[in-house]
């Protein structure tokens, strides 16, 4: 089992390049949003029971892919209301299984950034959306990058069309249509 942990900041591509390899290699996308946009139905972001309930469903999500063999996409977006050590963690409840983590990181520039927070395909899921809270929350989401394990591969998705880094990504990783059984 594989979990392919895709990470970067607000509006790198993420999601849209975790679909572009699935759509690749048949792997599941469990992106963030799923959790996060259900927590904040009844909690605020942030609020201590959101960060327990959203690390725990995260988890449990691996735990069950890991177990069941199942290789997995996931998306995540360092910030600072998640507890510090976590892929750490998960990389600990992955490896228990017999399975492992790739971390692949996206990256691109500020400027970049800035020109696509307020994309509409942000939307679709409660994403930061505002430029100026972007540029308030840059300093602090930068030290939680900064605490991530070395990544497998890094991306410039500013540089990097989604399809073309979802095949770098499949290559890099050995993953192919066959990967979705394994």
């Amino acid at each position: 089992m594989k979990l392919i942990f895709i990470y970067g900041p607000a509006a790198s591509g993420k999601l849209t390049v975790a679909r572009a390899l699935s759509e690749l290699t048949g792997l599941a996308v469990f992106h963030n949003h799923l959790v996060v946009d259900a927590l904040l139905e009844k909690l605020p972001f942030g609020d201590p029971e959101f960060v327990r309930l959203r690390e725990a469903m995260w988890m449990a999500a691996f735990e069950t892919a890991a177990k069941a063999g199942t290789s997995l996409i996931f998306t995540f977006a360092p910030e600072p209301t998640v507890v510090p050590g976590f892929p750490e963690r998960v990389s600990a409840l992955i490896g228990a299984e017999g399975g492992e983590v790739k971390f692949v990181k996206l990256t691109l520039s500020d400027a970049e950034q800035e020109r696509r927070i307020g994309d509409d395909s942000r939307r679709e899921y409660r994403k930061l959306t505002s430029l100026d809270m972007l540029k308030r929350l840059r300093p602090a989401f930068r030290i939680s990058e900064a605490a991530m394990p070395s990544a497998d591969l890094a991306i410039d998705t500013g540089e990097m069309a989604p399809d073309t880094a979802a095949r770098r990504i499949a290559a890099a990783l050995g993953l192919s249509a066959a990967s979705a059984a394994t």
